[in-house]
């Protein structure tokens, strides 16, 4: 199925939710914030979540660092 992850055109396996998702698309779930379809998602939901064809994405990575 094709989704669309910060603005580009991504393909992923069908059947996934959004946590399975992630990964497939080379995400650390733990290290990200996701936006789903406008709304930010709480990561608890992330399993339960299914990702269907044209559903729109903006993951966001969290950095870490310090000077």
């Amino acid at each position: 199925m094709t989704l669309q992850v910060n603005g580009d055109q991504r393909v992923c396996s069908d059947g996934l939710n959004l946590e399975q998702a992630l990964l497939e698309l080379g995400y650390q779930p733990r290290l990200v914030v996701v936006e789903f379809n406008g709304t930010i998602l709480p990561r608890q939901l992330w399993p339960a979540q299914p990702v269907v064809e044209s559903d729109v994405l903006e993951v966001v990575t969290i950095v870490g660092g310090g000077s």
